[in-house]
């Protein structure tokens, strides 16, 4: 049978609909948190799809649902190209539309697989919810993925975002579309399941207690210096962007000394390689601390993005290397092939043009003191799967980011919220370290204990949470939830009712 694509085009009208209800979907994510609003759009959206007269519309009618949702959730994308409006913010109306239709693809792949296997309205109702979320977690791993504004992000500021223990931000996901989706699908005596569901989450979630702190605490001092991004890079004010970072971390401070200081991603204005000066300056700041900060290094042509701790005396005792890089930001996707096949050096991390990836996630072992962390830099905290990629386990979660990028209306709240999910699926305490904020300590549950204000230059002293036992999800990632998903679309597609004419 031929599908005329374009053919089965719903109309302005209708598309306008599901683009706005993907943007009342968004108004789940950080920072707006509306989740019962983002439920309601996910319902009417469900339902948008299912009443589609063939498959190709509601692949069309998807694709809008995913184009409004991923427009308002992601409308900080812009804020990069405003740093140096001269020269990148003619890009911006491009970005505005080839992001949110690109991922809204996804979501028209979902829409369009489950009208073409859905025997009826319920049926599709239903084979959208699982493909949906199936979706949603296919992104997180093609094409580098981005995992960005999942719909299961719009729990993290409640109780049922604990429900990640189990089955991680893909499981809160498709918590979040069967809910709605069986009052859609069932009818409304069914809304009483959901309600239910949602009441029991909130419950146990609630109720879940964190371990209490050793009677030994450990302190640990994070920097967030609000360098300002345009200015960051500037030669002139580099020694400025310094002296504030020395002043922060060498300030008094209310509780005990620290035992560590931390400083944000590219905190350090100057290269890492032969500055052995610019070392031990860092490293007497410290005070007796090990100092861990971002910086850039050279090797050869290669640059890498880089987590660098010294200890007192300026001795450089642990590096790592960021290795999921910012496709298009940090690298150009194919650079070094073009190099090796056809010469050309614009692209070519391995020539200097972009930073070149480190050899992968790894443990730092900081002392019996400090334990063993877990690094991550700025975009590495949204893949939870880079997590679980840590040869062994770690005590706890370091997280240094520069988030001046993102601007300061969506983006930070949300990078926030998927450091809290990654603390959660692990059970291990994150310590974050933000340019511009928010710098914060999240416990092993994911909830904020302490923090730094958006664009306020200050430190802070805080104690570092204990762990909990790995969680289902730490020991088994994605992996449950895939099974799940496979069976289920095949349950339903093998057991689908009989198409009515």
């Amino acid at each position: 049978m031929k599908i005329r694509l374009f053919g089965a085009w719903p109309g302005w009208s209708r598309a306008g609909l599901a683009f706005g209800l993907g943007a009342v979907i968004a108004s789940g994510q950080a920072p707006l948190g509306q989740w019962p609003l983002a439920l309601t759009g996910l319902a009417a959206g469900l339902m948008l799809v299912a009443q589609a007269r063939s498959a190709p519309a509601a692949a069309w009618t998807g694709l809008f649902i995913g184009g409004g949702h991923f427009a308002l959730a992601l409308s900080w994308i812009i804020e990069p190209f405003l740093i140096e409006p001269e020269v990148y913010a003619w890009m911006i109306p491009f970005v505005l539309i080839l992001l949110p239709f690109g991922l809204g693809l996804f979501w028209a792949l979902a829409a369009g697989i489950a009208h073409r296997f859905g025997a009826t309205y319920a049926h599709r109702v239903l084979l959208f919810a699982v493909t949906l979320t199936a979706a949603e977690l296919t992104r997180g791993y093609i094409f580098t993925g981005f995992p960005w504004a999942m719909i299961g992000h719009i729990f993290i500021d409640t109780p049922i975002a604990h429900l990640a223990t189990f089955a991680g931000a893909g499981g809160l996901t498709l918590l979040a579309v069967l809910v709605t989706g069986l009052p859609v699908a069932l009818g409304g005596r069914w809304i009483a399941v959901p309600i239910l569901s949602l009441f029991v989450a909130t419950v146990w979630g609630d109720n879940l207690q964190s371990p209490a702190y050793p009677a030994d605490l450990t302190i640990v001092r994070l920097v967030q210096p609000n360098a300002e991004q345009s200015l960051k890079w500037d030669p002139d004010r580099a020694q400025d962007h310094m002296d504030r970072l020395l002043e922060l971390t060498t300030a008094p401070g209310p509780n005990a000394p620290p035992d560590m200081v931390v400083w944000p991603e590219t905190s350090v204005p100057y290269l890492l390689n032969n500055n052995d000066d610019i070392l031990r300056v860092i490293g007497r700041a410290g005070q007796g601390a090990p100092v861990a900060f971002g910086i850039q290094r050279v090797d050869g042509n290669r640059g890498y993005n880089t987590l660098a701790v010294v200890d007192q005396t300026g001795r450089l005792t642990q590096l790592y290397d960021k290795h999921h890089l910012v496709p298009f930001g940090e690298y150009i996707p194919f650079g070094d092939i073009a190099y090796d096949l056809f010469g050309i050096t614009a692209f070519a991390a391995q020539q200097g043009a972009g930073y070149s990836a480190g050899p992968g996630a790894a443990v730092l072992d900081l002392g019996p003191k400090l334990g063993r962390i877990l690094p991550l830099i700025c975009y590495e905290a949204v893949f939870p799967q880079d997590l679980r990629a840590a040869p062994i386990r770690a005590d706890w979660i370091l997280h240094i980011t520069n988030d001046a990028w993102f601007g300061t209306l969506t983006g930070p709240w949300q990078h926030l919220a998927q450091a809290r999910l990654r603390a959660i699926e692990q059970g291990l305490p994150l310590l974050r370290a933000a340019n511009t904020g928010v710098s914060a300590v999240i416990d092993a549950r994911g909830r904020v204990v302490a923090k730094i204000p958006l664009g306020r230059a200050a430190f802070i002293d805080a104690a570092l949470p204990p762990p909990l036992p790995p969680t289902l999800y730490a020991r088994h990632g994605d992996l449950p939830l895939v099974l799940l998903l496979l069976g289920t679309v095949l349950a339903l597609v093998s057991l689908r009712p009989r198409r009515r004419a």
